[in-house]
């Protein structure tokens, strides 16, 4: 491991977790030694956030990201969708594939929001406590080559998926406070993690066999933890980027006359969503919207 000092000449937030960058100076790695941040590569990606949808300035929260993993607990705290819902808005903003994590399965049946978010295609795995070692094993494919980024809010059990993913990670784990029902924040800043390699499976002569299809030929990957978060403000997106994100009412604006806001009378998403029982989807789209209206 190599300890580095950001240069001057770099100016603030110029560097942010998941960059890439050259170094100058000791690069050894030896004990008491310190080398410098020379220059930040282009980056791929960039994953942002604004404190709340009033306030349009963005904070990079990581970058070279190419998978947001949201965790969301189905239960102790209570399953909170349209955090989801802006977590894949901002997903999609950034390119990053998004793959939902739905924790606790051991505490409440995870049917009803699969079914919520199945319309989008949207890969899904559910765990529970402990975890099954083929669950874990299904994760670790999943992110097996690439550089993904857990966001979720607190007590929604992000901490101990890092620790069962990397077991020398030591994650602080919090607790849900039982009269408000959310969870105590537990890690202060992001950090990039190496995942180990995926355990060999042994074949029936003793040959090595990959563990998972294409493990053989992929890289471990990298897995940045971020703090709990309570809000996922999107003052920084566009309301036609916010509507984008939303691929299973693509069909029902279709038909929505020029212009339409979506939110005012003639809109044709109110026949095709209550046509197509979608009227969930279609709530938590406009509320979305209305919060980038009260911006505006």
């Amino acid at each position: 491991m190599v300890t580095a000092m950001k240069a001057r000449e770099l100016g603030r937030n110029s560097v942010v977790v998941g960059d890439r960058v050259a170094l100058a100076g000791d690069t050894s790695g030896a004990a008491g030694t310190l080398a410098r941040i020379v220059r930040v590569a282009e980056r791929t990606s960039v994953l942002r956030r604004s404190p709340d949808d009033t306030d349009p300035l963005e904070r990079i929260v990581v970058a070279n990201a190419e998978q947001m993993v949201i965790v969301c607990a189905l239960a102790d705290p209570a399953p909170r969708l349209r955090f989801v819902d802006r977590c894949l808005v901002a997903a999609y903003d950034a390119g990053l594939d998004p793959l939902l994590v739905l924790t606790k399965a051991d505490l409440a049946s995870p049917r009803q929001i699969r079914a919520f978010y199945r319309p989008l295609c949207l890969p899904m795995l559910t765990t529970r406590q402990p975890l099954p070692a083929q669950t874990l094993s299904r994760l670790r494919r999943a992110l097996d080559g690439k550089l993904s980024v857990l966001i979720g809010q607190s007590g929604v059990g992000k901490s101990t998926l890092v620790n069962e993913l990397v077991p020398d990670a030591g994650r602080a784990v919090g607790t849900v406070n039982p009269v408000t029902g959310r969870g105590r924040h537990t890690s202060s800043s992001a950090i990039a993690l190496p995942l180990p390699p995926l355990p060999v499976a042994r074949g029936r002569r003793g040959s090595a066999a990959a563990a998972g299809p294409g493990s053989s030929a992929a890289e471990p990957g990298w897995l940045i933890d971020t703090p709990g978060v309570r809000g996922f403000g999107l003052g920084h997106i566009s309301v036609d980027r916010v509507v984008e994100a939303f691929g299973d009412l693509a069909e029902g604006t279709a038909a929505c006359p020029p212009g339409c806001d979506h939110l005012s009378e003639g809109c044709a998403l109110d026949e095709w969503a209550r046509i197509h029982h979608a009227e969930a989807r279609l709530d938590s789209l406009r509320r979305l919207l209305r919060s980038r209206d009260s911006a505006d």
